[in-house]
């Protein structure tokens, strides 16, 4: 999965949580400075995916295995963050900025390296 689809879908089950289940399009593209039809188009490919399930002009809903997946993106994130902020001291901004980027790139191998610092 891109980058740019693992952040609609962690914006999406963030939302979710933050709105009780419920999660607009305009929502989401809101949060990540986006238009709705590009919003739009990638819901389509998370649900052609199985990932979430979206009827035009209905809330989005993330499927149990876009839950599962979602969840996995925002722990490497939640992590990371950690990581950054507790370990090693980075500010509270660049910390937030690092480690959205870095979710999608480092191997299970390195967060596991990561996790086993930030647990001790």
């Amino acid at each position: 999965m891109t980058q740019a689809l693992e952040d609609y879908l962690k914006t999406a089950s963030i939302l979710a949580s933050e709105n009780n289940g419920e999660v607009r399009l305009t929502d989401i593209a809101s949060r990540l400075s986006v238009s709705k039809p590009s919003a739009f188009t990638a819901l389509k490919v998370l649900e052609g995916r199985g990932l979430v399930e979206h009827r035009r002009y209905r809330a989005v809903r993330l499927t149990k295995a876009g839950h599962k997946e979602a969840a996995e993106i925002r722990g490497r994130y939640t992590l990371l963050l950690a990581f950054f902020r507790r370990v090693i001291g980075v500010s509270a901004a660049n910390a937030e900025k690092d480690a959205c980027l870095l979710e999608h790139h480092l191997s299970p191998e390195t967060i596991g390296r990561i996790k086993a610092l930030v647990q001790e």
